[in-house]
């Protein structure tokens, strides 16, 4: 199941299950459009890969599979 983490791990904006804006790697590193585009270029710091939008879980789904509360920020992601 993939982990729905709430922030950008680079600048810790919120990103709650229905954000548009989160990007994804293959390890589910994830960041904002703006970091990944911009920050980042393109490129997870973590891993070397590349992002993706991150998949929306349809409301009816949240209660059975919560997003994660554990927030992952690297402020010196860059």
């Amino acid at each position: 199941m993939l982990e729905l983490l709430p922030s950008c791990e680079c600048c810790d904006v919120n990103l709650p299950p229905d954000a548009t804006e989160a990007r994804i790697c293959s390890f589910e590193c994830t960041f904002c459009a703006t970091c990944a585009d911009t920050v980042l270029q393109g490129v997870c710091p973590n891993c070397g890969g590349n992002f993706v939008p991150r998949p929306i879980r349809p409301v009816n789904k949240l209660t059975a599979n919560p997003p994660s509360l554990r927030r992952m920020f690297k402020p010196d992601c860059a």
